[in-house]
């Protein structure tokens, strides 16, 4: 579907609202669908057009002042060896602290497997699952408690 558009796009999420039963694939004016995943984070998809991309971003926790150094180096190694990440990356917001997970699919090849695109999507709640627990164990700042980093 190469130069897919706005309609294209809308289209593709009614296909995945169809395989999923979630009416929250719905963009808004922007395009965004925003949607609370299981009351613990906000998975976000926008559709880039221009690079016929599907950004999906989760916000996964907010990293305070406490949190352990070696919090901020599993998330590097990670990033920077594409460990534990299914070929996403990190970002860490700088005014909020909020950590985010962010991952690129090819317009085309989601557009032609929406299953598919809902698979991925699955496996990207888990992942972020086993790094919400990573950075519950390790004292993240938002319990007072301090642990030990663990491998998932």
């Amino acid at each position: 579907m190469k130069g897919a558009n706005d309609k294209d796009y809308e289209a593709f999420l009614g296909e995945v609202r169809k395989a999923t039963g979630i009416d929250g694939f719905t963009p808004g004016e922007t395009g965004l669908v925003t949607l609370g995943i299981d009351e613990k984070y906000t998975l976000s998809l926008q559709y880039l057009a221009p690079a016929g991309k599907i950004l999906c971003f989760v916000e996964i926790a907010t990293l305070g002042p406490e949190t352990p150094c070696a919090v901020y180096r599993e998330l590097l190694a990670a990033g920077l060896f594409g460990a534990e990440t299914a070929g996403g990356f990190f970002a860490l917001e700088k005014s909020t602290g909020t950590l985010v997970y962010n991952y690129y699919f090819d317009f085309d090849e989601a557009a032609a497997d929406p299953g598919a695109f809902v698979n991925v999507l699955e496996r990207i709640v888990a992942l972020c699952d086993g790094w919400a627990e990573r950075l519950k164990e390790s004292g993240d700042g938002q319990n007072g408690e301090r642990g030990n980093m663990i491998s998932i």
